[in-house]
């Protein structure tokens, strides 16, 4: 199992994340209003800004201060440049 940093010390699983979406458009507002309607939401933004919306294949949805941009490039854990020239080696 491997977890995400998301932003002020929170984690979350990889194996069990569905998608990381923009909070901006209609459809991903009611995601997120449905999941507070249900007690399915975490807000994990602490008085933050929403910038990612999470969502988890055990129906939760997360609120996160961090870009999804940001949390994708934790999730495939990318390596610096001087990380790559030492795998070549």
């Amino acid at each position: 199992m491997r977890l995400i940093n998301i932003g002020f010390g929170n984690m979350i699983s990889s194996v069990r994340l569905v998608t990381i979406v923009s909070p901006e458009s209609a459809p991903i507002k009611r995601i997120v209003q449905d999941a507070r309607d249900r007690g399915r939401l975490i807000d994990a933004t602490y008085g933050r800004r929403t910038r990612a919306v999470i969502v988890m294949d055990s129906d939760h949805v997360i609120l996160s201060a961090i870009q999804p941009e940001t949390i994708a490039a934790r999730l495939g854990g990318s390596n610096s440049p001087a990380e790559e020239e030492q795998e070549d080696e």
